[in-house]
């Protein structure tokens, strides 16, 4: 489950300063249905407080405030409020439901495909998706910080048949940015690592997470740097994002998005083109459109292939390939993602 990171009783402010750093988003976001439905003016029977205990709430009010008030099927409230539906009987779900436990070389390091390596970095989100393929993983367990990482860079270093490394979680943006700093700076000494990639949602639901100090030791990678973001609608990118994608940019770093088809969410053709045609005018790549993993407590959440399909199709009659996510299931012990088109 992912890492709560203050305390449940911290106050929440009801307004949006003009001038907030990321930690401090972090430390007031909302963390119970009840507060999110009273935040948004929505009846409380829409939240579901059995289906937060194995899973707690967590949103950030900079995200919160891109949904509309009043309404309980806002696309962007979907993917955060607890759904009574988590806690129906879920055939076929499963707790590890990509095999991140077989594919584990170390504590915290992961090799699923030839020549990659993930590394979980934290145990901490920066929101916590209700459809999540690690809402269940063992994040106690994994390493943390300079002396939990040595042991996992030790095995990269010795392996040069790894030419790509990828920072996960959790999401490693929650991170301190010294933290982060010395991390890429020993990954950048390994002579055969050709690429760092960094998969991310903080700066999708906290904008101002891209701070001068990230910017500063994205910049100075000697390898390059891909940072896979995470939108699933267009109306999770709005105004303040364009400064700090533009930022990203300027960095050095290639912008790529990998979304999931939600059932309620996205999973039409309309939220589909949306979505592309405003990652494109960002200058962010539409790289993979996943179909649910099925992970237990998010089954609700499941498309119909022949749908997903359907609208993929679709979406290659109306944009330019580039436009056009690779629309892929991710199924255990494959040798890669397993694509439906």
């Amino acid at each position: 489950m992912a890492e709560i990171l203050t305390p449940r009783d911290a106050p929440v402010e009801a307004t949006l300063p003009t001038q907030i750093t990321w930690q401090r988003a972090l430390k007031r976001a909302l963390r119970s249905g009840t507060e999110l439905c009273r935040h948004l003016q929505i009846p409380q029977q829409h939240a579901c407080t059995e289906a937060e205990a194995d899973f707690p709430v967590f949103a950030p009010l900079e995200y919160i405030r891109r949904m509309e008030t009043g309404n309980p099927r806002d696309p962007l409230l979907l993917q955060v409020l607890a759904q009574a539906e988590e806690s129906d009987p879920q055939p076929n779900s499963f707790t590890d439901p990509v095999g991140d436990s077989a594919a584990q070389r170390l504590p915290g390091l992961l090799q699923k495909y030839d020549r990659r390596a993930l590394l979980i970095t934290t145990g901490a989100c920066a929101v916590h998706c209700r459809y999540c393929f690690r809402r269940h993983y063992p994040y106690s367990a994994a390493p943390l910080g300079q002396v939990g990482w040595q042991p996992a860079l030790d095995a990269i270093t010795h392996d040069e048949t790894l030419d790509e490394v990828i920072l996960s979680g959790g999401d490693p943006l929650t991170l301190a940015d010294s933290s982060l700093a010395w991390l890429v700076a020993q990954i950048n000494e390994i002579k055969h690592i050709r690429r760092l990639r960094i998969h991310t949602r903080l700066p999708v639901v906290i904008p101002q997470r891209v701070s001068p100090p990230l910017i500063q030791w994205l910049g100075a990678s000697r390898i390059p740097v891909y940072i896979v973001l995470h939108f699933n609608h267009a109306a999770e990118i709005d105004a303040s994002l364009e400064m700090p994608l533009r930022q990203l940019r300027q960095s050095g770093a290639t912008l790529l998005n990998q979304a999931v088809m939600l059932r309620g969410v996205n999973d039409s053709f309309v939220a589909q083109r949306e979505l592309c045609l405003a990652l494109l005018d960002q200058q962010v790549l539409p790289y993979y459109l996943h179909q649910l993993d099925p992970v237990q407590g998010a089954m609700h959440f499941g498309v119909e292939d022949e749908l997903a399909i359907e609208i993929v199709t679709q979406l290659a009659h109306h944009l330019p390939g580039y436009a056009v996510p690779k629309l892929v299931r991710e199924v255990a012990g494959e040798p890669s993602k397993r694509r439906l088109v």
